[in-house]
């Protein structure tokens, strides 16, 4: 994680200035709106690498889930920064239609954002690999933010080469314009999916991932797992759940039980984590879903296992509700 920080930092540096000197020699405000987005990476670079060296210490007295919810403030700010980027960007782009400018040098300047261009697509796809690979947040949102610097060279060189040929000089502008509309959308879904996480919102697709490992993973007595709930810091992930089991179970067996199910979900899960389940038992409810053999206090055929859907899992249904109805 560190060392995809430093490239992202590094490489992120040089093509700042590589734009900065394009611009200084065109003078084309849609290459300054590249630029400016750059001073952003830079920025939001050297704040990944400090995130991402506290989200990595362990979990202490103070912080007793760890340190890993760091990477989404990481992403917010950044977020914040790329729509500063995208108003600063606006007003500069206005400011030029109305007034007008000259562009000079524009086969250099192409040449300059092309190269930058097609470095920074390598570069945010290197970093969101390497994001999901090891989990960061902080590095997944720098990728997208680097890969949309992409999107937005290519804006940039797609106006100069309107201008080029057209010789139409607002269409630069109109091009920086562009990326400012990119960049505000980027910016607010950053902030977005962020705040979500900071404040715990329900991930669906990773309740249907759990559900498969439960599915993997389901014993002989696992009856019933709902209610299920995850809290998110960084790449450490929390699980409370209840899970129905035999009403028969003493408190050593339930515990055994459920305990090696518990070992035997997390070995299998993408992220490092704890699974906390809340025991309820079946009150004979569940016969016609329990596959336990020999039962004796059984009152109806097993005829099968409730299936680990979404619905399933988020559902809050206690037993002794079904029992009512």
């Amino acid at each position: 994680m560190k060392k995809g920080a430093y490239i992202s930092l590094g490489v992120s540096t040089l093509l700042m200035l590589v734009k900065f000197f394009a611009f200084f020699v065109t003078s084309s405000h849609a290459i300054l709106s590249d630029a400016l987005e750059s001073i952003v990476n830079v920025t939001a670079a050297t704040l990944a690498l400090w995130i991402i060296h506290i989200s990595q210490r362990p979990a202490d007295r103070d912080h007793p889930y760890g340190h890993g919810k760091a990477e989404y403030f990481s992403s917010v700010f950044e977020g914040a920064l790329i729509s500063f980027a995208a108003i600063m960007i606006f007003i500069e782009s206005i400011e030029a239609l109305i007034s007008g400018h000259r562009i000079e040098k524009i086969d250099l300047g192409l040449l300059l954002v092309l190269g930058a261009g097609v470095a920074n697509a390598f570069l945010g796809v290197y970093l969101i690999r390497l994001g999901k690979k090891t989990q960061s947040v902080a590095l997944v949102a720098s990728g997208k933010h680097v890969l949309s610097d992409f999107y937005t060279s290519g804006a940039v060189i797609l106006g100069l080469l309107l201008v080029r040929t057209t010789g139409l000089v607002w269409i630069d502008a109109v091009a920086a314009l562009a990326v400012a509309c990119v960049l505000a959308w980027t910016g607010f879904s950053l902030v977005r999916e962020s705040i979500y996480a900071l404040m715990d919102a329900e991930d669906s697709r990773l309740i249907e991932s759990l559900g498969e490992h439960f599915t993997a993973c389901r014993t002989e007595g696992i009856i019933r797992i709902h209610h299920a709930r995850v809290i998110r810091s960084g790449n450490y992930h929390h699980i409370d759940s209840h899970v129905v089991v035999p009403e028969f179970w003493d408190v050593t067996t339930a515990h055994e039980q459920t305990n090696n199910f518990e070992k035997a979900v997390i070995e299998r899960y993408a992220h490092s984590g704890e699974i906390h389940f809340h025991i309820d038992p079946c009150r004979r409810v569940y016969c016609h879903a329990c596959d336990v053999k020999d039962c004796k206090i059984r009152r109806e055929v097993f005829v099968q296992v409730i299936p680990f859907t979404f619905d399933e899992l988020t559902s809050p249904t206690e037993p002794e509700d079904l029992q009512h109805k």
